[in-house]
Formats: structure tokens, C-alpha cells, sequence
């Protein structure tokens, strides 16, 4: 029983990391919460092995994004299903406008950028350093940056462009 509730703790404790982790991988509210369960369920079935090897955030990062990198390709393999809209972005706590404009135009470049690419902008800017990046991914330090090097130059030029 206790394993179940340091288990829930740690779900309540860092959802907003898993909802990070869903909308940068999903295009529709739909999505975004079947992956989050999905998440949710690996993090439980792998839970045990996790051997304190690392933070337990980098883990999550890594279960997370692991499981919406399979999700995505499932996805594709469903020819029946379309994409709905454009991407939902959660009401920030400002109320700027230009910031919130700002933001949405980011989300919808991100859209755009492979499936590494997205999850190595998605973990910098959570603020996570290229050493962490490193571990989350298990690419090596110097590959992070460089990709990530890259990432903003693609990124800069196509927002400069629109």
C-alpha cells in the first residue's frame, strides 16, 4: 500500500512535467490525455526499477518522453486518425498578449521539428542543463549542444521568416 501512495505523490507532485511532455507531443486535448495515462502507466509498471541511479525527474523525463516518442509512432501507423486544429496552450498566469502571441507562434514552430529536436527544446526550456538533457536523452554532452545549437538557428530562421 505505501508503494501506491509514494507512487500518486510523486504523480501529483510533477503532472505538470507529464502535461509539458503530452502537449509538445499531441495536437488535440484527445491525445494529450491518453498519453498522459499512458505515461502515467509506464511510470507504474517501471516504477521498480528505478534505482536512484539519477533524480527521479530525470527518469520521468525519460519514461515520459520515451513513451509520447511511441505514442507518436503508433499514431502514424493509424491511418484513420487526422490531427484536430492547432495545439492548445494553457493560460499563463499574465494576461500579455504579445506574450501569449509570442508563445503560441513558439508552439507552432515546435510542431514542426522532428521528434528529438522537439524534446531537446522541450527539456531546455524546462530550464534542464545540457548535462541533464544528456542523461534524459543518453546522448553525450557535446552532441546535446550542438543539436540544441542547431534546433535555435532552424527555429530563428523559420520565425523570421513567418
Amino acid at each position: 500500500m505505501q508503494k501506491e501512495a509514494v507512487f500518486t505523490n510523486l504523480i501529483r507532485e510533477h503532472q505538470a512535467l507529464l502535461y509539458k511532455v503530452t502537449s509538445i507531443y499531441t495536437d488535440n486535448k484527445e491525445d494529450q490525455e491518453d498519453l498522459f495515462q499512458e505515461i502515467v502507466y509506464q511510470l507504474w509498471k517501471y516504477f521498480d526499477s528505478f534505482r536512484n541511479d539519477s533524480k527521479i525527474t530525470t527518469w520521468m523525463y525519460r519514461v515520459a518522453m520515451n513513451t509520447a516518442i511511441t505514442f507518436i509512432k503508433k499514431k502514424k501507423k493509424r491511418p484513420d486518425s487526422l490531427p484536430i486544429a492547432d495545439i492548445f496552450i494553457k493560460q499563463s498566469d499574465t494576461n500579455n498578449d504579445a506574450y501569449e502571441e509570442r508563445l503560441r507562434l513558439l508552439y507552432q514552430h515546435l510542431k514542426h521539428l522532428n521528434t528529438l529536436e522537439k524534446g531537446l527544446i522541450f527539456l531546455l526550456l524546462e530550464g534542464k542543463s545540457y548535462k541533464e538533457i544528456a542523461q534524459i536523452t543518453g546522448l553525450n554532452d557535446s552532441n546535446v549542444g550542438t543539436k540544441i545549437s542547431r534546433i535555435k538557428k532552424k527555429l530563428k530562421t523559420n520565425m523570421t521568416k513567418h
